[in-house]
């Protein structure tokens, strides 16, 4: 029998193979904490799933966002139809 190493992220349960992959997602869903916690703290009335959302939205979408700050602002509407593709491909899969 083979043995197979996996690493689980604390965070959400997620399972990997690759102990660099779960290191970038563990990393990935800290910096998704952080923005949630910072959009609660900004804004008293912020429902506490949209502020998640957002946090992960940001936090999976940080190199485009990172270089839409850095002078190429358009990047910033990729980022909404790679989620609005990703949401009609999901509600497809749910009828």
């Amino acid at each position: 029998m083979a043995v197979i190493p996996m690493w689980k992220c604390d965070r959400d349960g997620s399972m990997f193979s690759d102990k660099k992959a779960a290191e970038e997602h563990d990393k990935m869903l800290e910096l998704a904490a952080n923005i949630t916690m910072l959009l609660e703290q900004t804004f008293d009335s912020i429902d506490e799933k949209i502020a998640e959302d957002i946090g992960l939205l940001f936090a999976k979408h940080k190199e485009t966002l990172a270089k839409a700050i850095k002078g190429k602002p358009e990047l910033i509407l990729e980022i909404g139809k790679e989620s609005a593709d990703g949401q009609s491909e999901e509600a497809n899969t749910n009828e």
